[in-house]
Parts: structure tokens; sequence; C-alpha cells
């Protein structure tokens, strides 16, 4: 009986989430006008390594501004964690079986429905720079100038409508010259939305020249399922993501690299000479030095790693800064909605990995911070949980423009009006992930996460289900599937998974569940 109760609750909620979203008034900032939107997007940038997240391992005073200045999600999540496919969602506010990006790689359709084409033909001027990785070229953009696929740390080719041009420079500070361009050059009797999209902070982390070394007097602790042995986990023991076997010496954290090719042939003469003078002369000598194996060699990769990465995202932070600076100095800043986000989380070493796609939390989770003037109350915490599919409805909701029916986010403007406890809003998300044999070998799953609970399948070449108690198990290492204790709790959320699948319509994932249940 508390079991049908449980589940009778739950669809009541979706009612009223449905309800609600649908009577969401239109949002215009102070004074009537329609509010510009920036929309900053990075790659593969962690929460954990976000101060205003409450990292310890680095300051992000510029992404902290934004917090600071407006609201930060502590529960955004997203739908299925990889590069492409988020980008995708974002575009499009449906699940990647609906606009049909999957995996990496492909050719996303951009005559779809996408939501800035809307916000174009609704009196608003459209652009994207940087990062693109979709496949196809950009459409229902007034301006766009994209990075060839996932783009290059230094000198990088720039993709524009009718040319290819390769920029000297850092890559981070080149996006971040071109956005401010457009915003001099633009139509100003418009409002306007633009999406800054960030290499940094991609694999191989590159960092900028002037930030090269800028952690090695730091040594950083290990997190606490650094040593995970995976014990009850089929998926995660058949990964290839770990520090330890699957992170290069030469590529990933160049010890001893060939500065004549590949990424490195694409230097001027002079940044090869400050780039080979740090990693050859400090980096590739300590490691000859020290000869180091087993754990030693393991840990030394990790702080490699990290040193590599948050120098990367040292860049990013400062640029941000840039741009918030540059809105403040030409007076846009009060009718400027400014949104930081990443494509998805990231590890950092928690089960001794790094890359994403599992629906573990240090993937599923992706930072999300807003700043909107006159509208979000400053220092705004919100704990719900938010997916990646309410972005576009969000936006458009911002800008006054009816959301299609068949968007299937919802806006979360209801959140961010801070309406706390009157708000009827979700209590759990869908998530599935596709993507296999390559790159990691990370088992394709579908899974539901709650506000305490997650619920998972993997499935294809393994046939196995998880479930975690976040509350109690935050690191997700005890997988209570099967458990006497959890039989009601399982059936419950089995309940849930598939009614969250028929809502979405992801019909292929719908047919394993059944099939498994039989």
């Amino acid at each position: 009986m508390k079991t049908c109760l449980r589940s009778f609750g739950w669809i009541l909620t979706g009612i009223l989430l449905i309800n609600a979203a649908h009577a969401v008034a239109q949002v215009t900032a102070p004074g009537g006008k329609r509010p510009n939107i920036i929309f900053i997007f990075s790659d593969d940038h962690a929460y954990q390594t976000i101060s205003a997240y409450g990292s310890k391992l680095v300051k992000t005073p510029n992404i902290d501004r934004i917090a600071r200045q407006g609201a930060i999600f502590r529960n955004a999540l997203v739908t299925n964690s990889i590069c492409g496919p988020s980008r995708a969602t974002l575009l499009t506010g449906k699940y990647s079986h609906i606009n049909g990006y999957t995996l990496n790689e492909k050719r996303f359709d951009v005559s779809q429905q996408l939501f800035p084409r809307i916000l174009q033909e609704n009196g608003y001027q459209t652009a994207w720079i940087g990062k693109w990785h979709l496949g196809s070229l950009p459409q229902g953009f007034d301006y766009w100038r994209i990075l060839n696929s996932q783009g290059t740390y230094y000198n990088p080719d720039l993709i524009g409508p009718g040319d290819t041009t390769r920029m000297e420079g850092y890559v981070t500070n080149i996006i971040t010259q071109l956005s401010e361009n457009w915003l001099n050059n633009r139509d100003t009797t418009k409002p306007f939305f633009m999406v800054i999209g960030e290499k940094a902070t991609h694999r191989e982390w590159l960092p900028d020249l002037q930030d090269l070394g800028a952690y090695d007097d730091r040594t950083f602790p290990l997190p606490v399922t650094f040593n995970d042995t995976y014990q009850g986990r089929a998926a995660a023991m058949d990964q290839d993501m770990t520090i330890d076997k699957t992170m290069r010496l030469k590529e990933d954290l160049k010890v001893h690299a060939n500065y004549e090719k590949g990424i490195y042939g694409r230097f001027t003469p002079e940044q090869r000479k400050v780039f080979e003078a740090y990693y050859e002369g400090k980096v590739s000598r300590e490691f000859d030095e020290k000869k180091l194996s087993g754990p030693a060699l393991v840990q030394w990769k990790y702080q490699r790693y990290l040193k590599d990465y948050l120098a990367t995202a040292r860049s990013l932070d400062r640029n941000i800064g840039q741009l918030l600076d540059y809105l403040d100095k030409n007076g846009l800043s009060e009718n400027t909605v400014v949104v930081y986000a990443s494509d998805q989380g990231f590890y950092m070493g928690e089960h001794g990995w790094f890359d994403k796609r599992f629906i573990y939390e240090e993937s599923l989770r992706t930072p999300f911070i807003i700043r909107y003037p006159g509208v979000v109350k400053p220092g705004t915490t919100i704990p719900q949980l938010m997916l990646n599919i309410d972005w576009a409805p969000t936006f458009l909701n911002m800008a006054g423009v009816k959301v299609p029916e068949d968007i299937q986010g919802e806006s979360f403007m209801p959140l961010l009006q801070n309406k706390g406890s009157k708000t009827a809003w979700r209590k759990d998300a869908y998530y599935h992930y596709y993507e296999f044999p390559q790159p990691h070998h990370v088992h394709p799953h579908f899974g539901i996460r709650t506000e305490r609970y997650t619920l998972v399948h993997f499935y294809g070449k393994i046939n196995t289900w998880e479930l975690y108690d976040l509350q109690k198990d935050p690191g997700q290492v005890h997988n209570l599937y099967g458990t006497p204790a959890t039989t009601a709790l399982t059936a419950t959320l089995k309940a849930r998974l598939k009614a969250l699948m028929q809502q979405y319509k992801d019909k292929d994932a719908l047919r394993i569940l059944e099939e498994n249940q039989q």
C-alpha cells in the first residue's frame, strides 16, 4: 500500500509540474525590456573545481561572481553525459532519442526546431561563437564562427559562413575577443542571445602560456574513492577511463611529447619555446628523476592531471571576468542574463577516473550558475533537480516567447523567482547514455535519479542493475540492488522509471526495460 501511495504521489507531482509549467507567466526585465542572454558553455568543466560549489582545489573568482550576484543550481543534471549530445539537447530542449543526436561525431540535423531560430523569428539577434562540435554548420544564428570539430587550444581554425581562418593565439582568449567584437558590432535595436562555446577544459588540457605551472606548488588530496575496486559494479569494473591505465603520459601529460607534430605542430616558434621549456625542462625531467611505478606513478599522474586541468580552467575563469567587466563598462549588465554552465560533469580522480558518461554524480551533475538582475535575488541557492532539457524553454520564457508544446523540458523561471515550496517541480530525473564501446568502454545505460536515490540499468553486453542511497553513500560505491531491505523501494523506482520513459517517449528503452522484467 505504501508503495502504491508513493507512486501516486510521484504521478501527482508530475501532473502539477506540467500544469505549473504551462501557467508560467512570461518574464521580462525591469522596465519591460526583453533581456539580452549570454550563455557561456564550457566543455567538461567539473563542479568539483569551482569554488562557488565548495571546491577546495582552486579558486574561481569570476564564476563565483556570477553566483554571488545571481543563483547557483546545486542539482543541475544532464540527460546524456557526453559533449555533442549535450549541445543538441541545449538547442532543442529534447532528449537525445528525440533530437536524433545520441552519439558524438555524427551529423546533427539543424533543420529541426531549434530554440535560437525561434528567438530569431521573434526579434532577437542570435550568435554562436566557439565550440559547436555537432558535425554540421549552425542554423538559426545571425552570426556564427565556430571551431573545427573539437578545435585546438593554440592557433585554432575558426569556420564562418564563407571562410575558414586560422587565428594566432590561445583559444579561450580568441573566443572572448570574437565575442566582444560581435557585441561591439551587433544591431543595438534588438535584444540578443549569444552562446560562447568554450573549448576549455577538454582533454588534452593545454593551459595558456601564462598559466603554465600555476599550481605546481600544490599537492592535491586524493579523492575518497580514488582507489575504488568497483566491487559489485560490473560496468564500473569494465570501463576504460582510469588515470592508471587510460591516461597517457605523452599525449595527456606531455611527458616527452613530440613538439613537432600533431597539436604542437600548430605552435609558433615562440609558443613552442615556452611550452617545451616547461614540459620538457621541468615536467619530463621530474618524471625521469623520480623513476616511479605502481601506486606512486598513478598518484603522480593524478597530480599532473589536476595541475594541467586547473591551469586550463584558470584562463577560462579569467576570460569570464573580462566579459563581465565588458558588460559593466558598456552599460549592458542590468539587462543581460549571464549563464555559466558546462556540457556535463567530469571526474577529477573520483573512482580513479577522468572523463564522464556514467549516471554517477560527478558526471551527471553539471555546474549551472545564472545572473538575472532585477529578477533573481543575489546569493540564491536552488536545490531542486533541473535538467538540460529545461534550458531552452527557460530562455524562451525569459524572452517572452511561447514555448512549443513538443519541447520536453520545462521553464525553471518559478525556481529563479524564489517561489520556494509553492512551486510544483520535478522530484526525479530520467537519464539515458548510448556510446559504446569506444572511446571509454562505458556500457549503455538508463536510469532514474531522485532527490535521494539513483537506480540504473546497464544493458547490451552486460545486464545489471545498481541502486544507490545518495544520502548514506554519496560516493556511490555500495550497490544496494537486490538486498531484501530495498525490495519495495526498487519496485517503486522501476515503476517511476517506466513512467518517465513513457512521458519522454523513449520507446527503445521501454522495450529493453520490459524485456528485462519478463
